[in-house]
């Protein structure tokens, strides 16, 4: 639509511009044909008698020829004088002689001798022709009847008033051109004495015309090379880079393998590069995450086989002992697999469904100050019930000694705990922070002190959970992480824990483009005093 409307607001431009041409081209004869009719009213006068035979004057018609063939000289006009009765008395084009009368023919213009000039001009006139913009134009009158009544505009100027017209005009070839024409009475005292009629080609008209449609052509020409050239830059830069990165991911999406790489195009400083960058990024992704999901289906099955393993075995040799005692010892043993079955596969099919969850849900304000507080009062809560079983076993003549003493949770959080707010899933952070209690409660000491520390700063929230145990062996301060890894107190039976604990609390933290990370706590001679976490949590 805007390609149109630039098209017919250039075609209306065009049609106003050629009106101006042609007002100002008649605006030109008037003022030269007034002046004709001045002079012929002042210069080719002789007295004469009106029909009272009072003395008048009237125009006399061979001073009004010469004067006519004198004033045309210097000019590419045609002017004619009529009569008041309508009949046609001098015509520029016509001379005179004793012999008879010449007819001047106007020559047609000399060729530039430019061939190709030539050609396009024919073309444009032939373009132009074919359009019927000059149908509306009355035809030019025969110039075999040369009476003013056959010209309305010098029928017009007899009757004192100046007349004009634009005139279409046959040629030959079959082609138009146009005629502009100008009349103005010739007065003597506001008396009409005759007409003076001015005529002119309008070729001035159409070459002003077709000059400035070439000079549209030759803009038209220079802005459609740019904008080829463009297409071809842009075909390049934009067009064909596109292309081959919708490609490499069409193959990525149907390929059975990694051979098909994304074009790396992060040398650019523009969208294009961007984009590349992007889509390397999130094939890497489905790799990596691809990578992960095979690495966890050989975990689970190496976690699971071991149980079953265990469980086969149990199975099998209870077929062949022969006591009760080794019957029900192995027996024993296929419950705790059993038990420990069932444990790995809620943690795994939790950790399964934990990637889904943390990509679907929206994170909201969650106050980890509250989190912290409310487990520490939990846990304080359990605490009072483990008093009250000991007052009990007091009663009952039980010595202290043989009741394990509860083990301290503190909450070391600022003064204002309003800057402890971050964006976040509130479930699953408590549940990072859970799992951090629940390591520290099992790793400490009987009577010991578990600490949670938040401390606030401008861009980040950092919390530390610190324990008394005996602390995480050099080395695998990293692997602690790993899913199935399980580095539990030699008290504890084997099997109670899966080891996707710490592996779970991570894949939170990254979830919320954090960081979890754990160390030691050594005193001033470098002996290990404790364990120490810390989840860094971005504002």
């Amino acid at each position: 639509m805007l390609a149109l409307a630039i098209l017919l607001g250039g075609l209306l431009y065009l049609s106003t511009y050629q009106q101006w041409l042609i007002d100002k081209e008649l605006s030109a004869l008037s003022t030269e044909a007034k002046i004709f009719a001045g002079a012929l009213g002042e210069g080719a006068m002789q007295p004469a008698t009106d029909e009272f035979n009072e003395p008048s004057n009237q125009l006399s018609y061979e001073l009004a020829r010469q004067m006519v063939r004198r004033l045309v000289e210097t000019t590419d006009t045609r002017t004619r004088l009529f009569s008041p009765n309508g009949d046609l008395i001098a015509d520029s084009r016509v001379l005179g002689g004793s012999k008879g009368t010449v007819q001047i023919e106007e020559l047609p213009p000399l060729r530039d001798g430019n061939r190709l000039t030539e050609i396009g001009i024919a073309i444009y006139d032939y373009i132009v022709n074919a359009v019927p913009e000059r149908e509306h134009l009355p035809a030019y009158p025969s110039e075999k009847d040369p009476s003013a009544e056959n010209y309305t505009d010098v029928m017009k100027a007899l009757a004192g008033e100046v007349g004009s017209n634009v005139w279409r005009i046959g040629r030959p070839d079959g082609r138009s051109d146009m005629v502009l024409t100008v009349a103005v009475p010739v007065q003597r005292y506001k008396k009409v004495l005759g007409a003076v009629y001015i005529s002119r080609s309008g070729k001035a008209v159409d070459v002003a015309v077709r000059e400035f449609r070439m000079d549209i052509l030759r803009l038209f020409g220079i802005t459609l090379g740019v904008t080829v050239l463009l297409s071809f830059y842009l075909a390049g830069t934009i067009a064909r880079p596109i292309r081959r990165l919708a490609q490499a991911a069409d193959e990525v999406r149907h390929g059975h393998g990694r051979q098909v790489t994304i074009p790396d195009f992060s040398h650019r400083r523009d969208e294009v590069g961007d984009l590349s960058v992007s889509l390397r990024e999130m094939t890497d992704a489905i790799w990596n995450r691809m990578d992960a999901i095979e690495r966890f289906a050989a975990d689970v099955a190496h976690e699971i086989k071991n149980p079953l393993t265990s469980m086969r075995s149990a199975v099998e040799t209870v077929q062949r002992v022969k006591t009760d005692e080794q019957r029900q010892r192995l027996l024993a043993i296929i419950n705790h697999d059993v038990q420990r079955l069932d444990r790995l596969i809620s943690d795994i099919s939790n950790a399964s469904r934990l990637d889904a969850e943390l990509s679907r849900a929206r994170a909201e304000p969650a106050d980890v100050g509250q989190m912290l507080t409310m487990l520490a009062n939990i846990h304080e809560a359990t605490l009072g019930n483990a008093e009250a079983l000991r007052e009990a076993a007091a009663e009952t003549g039980a010595t202290p000694s043989d009741l394990p003493v509860p083990i301290r949770v503190e909450v070391d959080l600022p003064h204002t705990t309003s800057g402890l707010v971050v964006p976040g899933l509130e479930g699953r952070l408590t549940q990072v922070f859970q799992n951090l209690l629940s390591n520290a409660l099992s790793f400490s000491p009987p009577g010991g002190l578990v600490r949670f520390t938040a401390r606030s700063f401008p861009d980040r929230l950092e919390i530390t959970c610190e324990d008394q145990g005996p602390g995480i062996p050099e080395g695998k301060l990293d692997a602690i992480f790993d899913r199935f890894y399980s580095e539990r107190p030699k008290s504890e039976a084997f099997g109670k824990h899966s080891g996707l604990g710490l592996s779970i609390s991570k894949q939170i933290i990254d979830a919320h483009q954090g960081r979890i990370f754990a160390g030691n706590i050594k005193g001033p001679d470098g002996t290990v005093q404790g364990a120490r976490f810390t989840v860094v949590l971005p504002r």
